[in-house]
């Protein structure tokens, strides 16, 4: 690919690695075009982030195609993961350390099928604190790491699709299709209390956005080698 081609829009389709941040992709990406045609400046930005510990789809637009960024993050998203129930943590994902301990011994598989559907259509949920949500000019976690505490107001999303794959308790394995703006970890956070447990999320995978899949898609190094 040329300099021009990365200029005049590229739509790249990134499988983001464990532990890395999606602007620790795009920094990486951005830094190897610049180095390959020996320039200072090319716009680079991702579609929608995926927080450290969840792997998967990341779209990273270059050039002209940054200003379509917007568009992209308003399309429909597919996840699979895992719930760990029976505990909770403040971050709602392994981020944090679990902080609280609930009884699991009244699940049963019918308990947590039906319950899939409190969490399907149009629903209320509050952003989790540990997220990049700004108020007042400072990130959320920014405030939480301080030990801070902060009023969020719930905000609706839409489910299409939440569908158990497998029960092997205390672990609960999921697929969910949902609208921008849904914070996997509130779900699974929530789905806990409503069956009068807790839970977290333990295991997050971005399988696909609109028409895009996270099986056509190319690590970070992978890319890089490949084509730059």
């Amino acid at each position: 690919m040329t300099l021009e081609d990365y200029k005049n829009g590229q739509v790249l389709v990134i499988d983001k690695p464990l532990h890395w941040t999606s602007f620790q992709v795009v920094n990486k990406i951005r830094w190897h075009i610049r180095q390959k045609f020996n320039i200072k400046k090319i716009k680079v930005g991702h579609a929608g982030t995926l927080d450290p510990l969840a792997t998967g789809l990341l779209i990273i637009c270059t050039g002209k195609f940054t200003k379509t960024i917007n568009d992209y993050q308003a399309q429909t998203k597919e996840y699979i993961g895992t719930i760990t129930l029976g505990a909770s943590t403040p971050s709602f994902d392994l981020e944090t350390e679990i902080d609280k301990i609930y009884p699991i011994e009244h699940l049963t598989k019918e308990l947590i099928y039906k319950t899939t559907a409190q969490f399907t259509g149009k629903i209320l949920q509050k952003p989790p604190i540990f997220s990049a949500l700004k108020k007042e000019g400072k990130r959320l976690y920014e405030l939480a790491r301080k030990g801070e505490t902060t009023k969020i107001k719930p905000r609706e999303v839409t489910v299409q699709e939440f569908e158990i794959t497998k029960i092997d308790l205390p672990k609960v394995n999921f697929r969910i299709v949902c609208s921008k703006g849904t914070y996997i970890r509130s779900i699974a956070n929530d789905f806990g209390f409503a069956m009068n447990s807790g839970s977290h999320l333990s295991k997050l995978r971005r399988t696909k956005i609109g028409s895009f899949l996270v099986k056509n898609a190319l690590e970070p190094l992978e890319y890089i080698e490949k084509q730059l």
